[in-house]
């Protein structure tokens, strides 16, 4: 006899996004731009500093539109899509290839270990295909050298201007070092991408207020989208939890825990089902509105809240 599945957790309702700072984002002046975007930063604050497990996955569908951002912005052809299936579709031990170590380092900004300035010359280099030297000087105590000395906007904004110095190549690592500033100066126990889909590609020619001013318009908007996509998941994830499935067994418990913080799973067998059962759970699951197919295939399918 199955045993029924550990309850899932409650999540609690965010505070409504005013409408002024939604507007306010959107103007060009640079005083309204930075106070919008740090009036938008801190309604982000309790959900980035929350435990809750839908802020693993909230992560990792903000680094997999980060990742596609940059690779767009280096003229390469792979989308969210190609992205997704260059993790969840190999084989253990299988290199994920240039694009998958890219997502993979923007999956890893948002773990405790991002902020971990020691290690970012070993670690960051090889996610962005970038040599060792002179990444690694640029990188050396890039973080402890600036940090606390000017307001968290300007710090990470003025620290990523100085990572791109060397080229276009750098600013992958750029956007990424700038999330990781920003959340180390907000206090921030694991960063969030923001920056990264939302910069448009013609701001790296900036300097100066010019590029702070658009650093902060697009935390602005990074952060009302991910407040937005905190909202659906967590809607999603309490009505996952609410679902009443008749005989739930360790399988599914199991893949009810694991779909509120993975970016997608393929139906496979388990300890105890098939992988029939398991594409006939997630096609149930489908129709009732509680998952989403994710590729559009009749094949090799891809699942996720």
């Amino acid at each position: 006899m199955s045993r029924a599945p550990k309850p899932l957790p409650t999540f609690p309702n965010p505070p409504a996004l005013p409408r002024w700072i939604r507007q306010a984002v959107g103007r060009e002046d640079a005083e309204t731009v930075m106070f919008s975007a740090g009036a938008a930063l801190a309604l982000l604050d309790p959900i980035a500093r929350s435990e809750d497990p839908v802020g693993i996955l909230w992560r990792k569908r903000l680094a997999l539109s980060a990742a596609a951002a940059v690779s767009q912005q280096e003229g390469r052809r792979e989308g969210e899509a190609q992205l997704r299936d260059a993790l969840a579709l190999r084989k253990p031990g299988d290199d994920p290839g240039p694009a998958g170590r890219m997502l993979l380092g923007w999956r890893a900004l948002g773990e405790a270990r991002a902020l971990r300035s020691a290690d970012w010359p070993a670690r960051l280099p090889g996610f962005f295909d970038l040599p060792h030297e002179p990444t690694s000087e640029i990188l050396h105590d890039i973080g402890p050298r600036l940090v606390g000395r000017t307001p968290p906007l300007r710090f990470a904004a003025e620290a990523g201007r100085e990572v791109l110095t060397p080229g276009p190549s750098y600013r992958g690592l750029a956007l990424w070092l700038t999330d990781a500033l920003l959340a180390l100066a907000l206090g921030w126990d694991r960063p969030v991408p923001l920056l990264a889909a939302h910069l448009p590609r013609a701001a790296f020619r900036l300097e100066g207020e010019a590029w702070l001013a658009a650093c902060a318009a697009a935390w602005g908007r990074g952060a009302i989208a991910a407040f937005d996509l905190h909202v659906d998941l967590t809607r999603r994830a309490t009505a996952l939890r609410a679902a009443n499935l008749r005989r739930p067994g360790k399988d599914t418990a199991a893949i009810f825990a694991a779909l509120l913080t993975e970016d997608a799973l393929a139906a496979q067998a388990g300890a105890e089902a098939s992988d029939r059962a398991a594409r006939r759970l997630f096609d149930r699951l489908t129709s009732l509105g509680l998952v989403r197919e994710l590729t559009g295939r009749p094949t090799f399918r891809l699942y996720g809240l």
